[in-house]
């Protein structure tokens, strides 16, 4: 079973937003490094949501499970075997960052935020459209 042109399309808008974040890294020589973790942060928790949503609608159309937040959902993602163990610790760390980046207000706060998704969400976001996107072009 192919997976769904609806999937499909949400796997894309995924994987949109994941490029507009990877970009944050290239824009670092060139903006002030306010700007460049204010970016980074909306760039981040669009990521986030694309990204939870598509690991939902997969969940659901290609293994029957039903998950309603982000944490449940990842961490589901992750009990089926879709990402690989190292992952486990960092679906917590990542849904907690996104939590906390709504209440950055200081200047220290958004470079550990930066760093965070540069060396952890980017990661974690890499390998969920990766293995929906390989599970989505397997022949059933």
């Amino acid at each position: 079973m192919a997976c769904g042109e609806r999937l499909l399309k949400k796997l894309a808008q995924t994987e949109r937003a994941l490029g507009k974040l990877e970009q944050v890294k290239d824009l670092k020589e060139r903006l002030e490094e306010e700007i460049l973790y204010e970016v980074c942060v909306k760039r981040f928790e669009y990521t986030f949501e694309t990204s939870w949503k598509t690991v939902r609608l997969f969940l659901l159309e290609r293994k029957g499970l039903e998950c309603n937040s982000p944490m449940d959902c990842f961490k589901s993602f992750y009990s089926v075997g879709m990402l690989e163990k190292g992952f486990g610790d960092n679906i917590p760390r990542v849904v907690r960052l996104k939590n906390e980046v709504v209440h950055i207000y200081d200047f220290s706060l958004a470079e550990k935020a930066y760093i965070s998704i540069m060396e952890t969400a980017l990661h974690l976001f890499r390998a969920v459209v990766r293995k929906i996107r390989e599970e989505c072009q397997k022949e059933d």
